[in-house]
C-alpha cells in the first residue's frame, strides 16, 4: 500500500483528526464508564464492549474528513469496511458479546455488498435507490440483532455497535466510491448552521407541537434536569442526525431534485424521512410518519438554505432534545 500523499489539506486533516480523536476517546471512556456503573454491569462484559466502542470510533470519524477518505476509494475501500465492521466486533467478543463465526459471516458479507456496490454495479437511478433502501432494510430487519448477541442482560444496547459501523460504512460508499457531492458531513456545525438551524427548529414548533398533541404522541412531563439534555443533544446531533441528514436531505433529496425537480425533492424526501420512523414505538406506527415526515421537511428547507446538512442536523437534534426534555 503506497503511502498517503502528503498534501497541505492532508496533513491538515491529520491534525485536526488525531485532536478529535484523542478528545474523542476521553469523552467516550467516561461515558463508558458512567453508563456501566448506572447499568451495574460487570467489569469483564462492560471493558471489552468500551473496547470495541473505542475502536469502532476511528473509523466512524474518517468520512468527516476528506483528504483522508479520498485514500480509501477504489479497491481498498472493501478492505476497509470489512476492518471498520470486524475489528469492533472481534473485541466486543473477549467478553462482552458471544462470538460466532456466522456474525463474522454476516459482517463480512455487509461490508463487501456495501464496499463493491457501486464499482461493480452501472450507476443508474435503481442501483442508487437500492443502495439507500438497503440500510433502513438492515436496521429494521433484525440483522444486526442477529450479531451482536449481548453476554450480559443490560447490555442489550452494545447492537448500536453495529449502527455505527454501517453508517460510516455507507457514508463512505456514498462519498468516496459514489461521489455524492459533499453536502456538509461533519460533526461541528458553523455559526450559519446553528442561526439557520435554531429558526427551522423555531419554525417547527408552531406546528409539530399541536399536531403530536393532537394526535396523542406526547404528555407533557417533568422536565429533566439540563446537565443530562447537553450530552443527549451532541450524542444525538452527532449519530442519529448526523446519519438521517445525510441520506435524506445530503443524498436522496440531490438524486430526486435531478430526477423530478426540486418541488417534488423536497415532498419525496420528507415522505421518507417520514417513513424511516414507522417502526418508532410499535410497526406500523403512521402517526409518528406523519409527525416525522413535517419535522422532515422543516429540516430539508434549513439544510437547503445553509447549503449543509449540518444546519439540518441542529434542527432535527434540538426537537429530539425538547420532547426529551418536557415531554413523555
Amino acid at each position: 500500500m503506497r503511502p498517503m500523499v502528503k498534501s497541505p489539506a492532508a496533513f491538515a486533516d491529520r491534525r485536526r483528526f488525531g485532536a478529535v480523536l484523542i478528545l474523542g476517546w476521553m469523552a467516550l471512556g467516561a461515558a463508558g464508564i458512567g453508563y456501566a456503573r448506572i447499568k451495574d454491569i460487570p467489569g469483564g462484559a462492560a471493558w471489552p464492549v468500551l473496547a470495541a466502542f473505542l475502536t469502532a470510533y476511528p473509523f466512524y470519524l474518517v468520512p468527516a474528513f476528506p483528504a483522508l477518505r479520498s485514500y480509501f476509494s477504489g479497491m481498498r475501500l472493501p478492505g476497509w469496511l470489512a476492518a471498520s465492521a470486524l475489528l469492533p466486533y472481534l473485541v466486543a467478543c473477549l467478553g462482552g458479546v458471544r462470538f460466532q463465526w456466522s456474525a463474522v459471516g454476516l459482517l463480512a458479507a455487509l461490508a463487501l455488498a456495501l464496499g463493491v456496490w457501486f464499482i461493480v454495479l452501472p450507476r443508474s437511478p435503481a442501483a442508487d435507490i437500492a443502495f439507500l433502501a438497503l440500510i433502513p432494510c438492515v436496521l429494521l430487519g433484525g440483522y444486526l440483532n442477529r450479531i451482536y448477541l449481548p453476554v450480559y442482560p443490560r447490555l442489550k444496547d452494545v447492537v448500536f455497535l453495529g449502527h455505527v459501523a454501517l453508517i460510516q460504512m455507507a457514508v463512505m460508499a456514498l462519498l468516496v466510491e459514489r461521489r455524492v457531492p459533499d453536502p456538509g458531513y461533519g460533526f461541528l456545525p458553523n455559526r450559519a448552521d446553528w442561526r439557520i438551524g435554531v429558526m427551522h427548529f423555531l419554525y417547527f414548533v408552531p406546528a409539530g407541537l399541536p399536531l403530536a398533541l393532537l394526535l396523542n404522541m406526547v404528555h407533557f412531563a417533568k422536565p429533566a434536569q439540563w446537565w443530562l439534555m447537553v450530552p443527549s443533544f451532541f450524542g444525538f446531533l452527532w449519530t442519529v442526525a448526523l446519519s438521517e441528514e445525510f441520506f435524506i436531505w445530503g443524498v436522496l433529496q440531490g438524486w430526486l431534485r435531478g430526477w423530478m425537480g426540486q418541488a417534488a425533492a423536497m415532498i419525496g424526501a420528507s415522505l421518507t424521512f417520514g417513513l424511516i420512523h414507522i417502526s418508532f414505538r410499535g410497526f406500523p406506527n403512521w402517526r409518528w410518519v406523519l409527525l416525522a415526515a413535517v419535522l422532515g421537511w422543516f429540516c430539508g428547507r434549513a439544510r437547503n438554505r445553509a447549503g449543509s446538512i449540518r444546519a439540518g442536523m441542529v434542527t432535527h437534534a434540538l426537537v429530539f432534545a425538547t420532547w426529551r426534555a418536557f415531554f413523555g
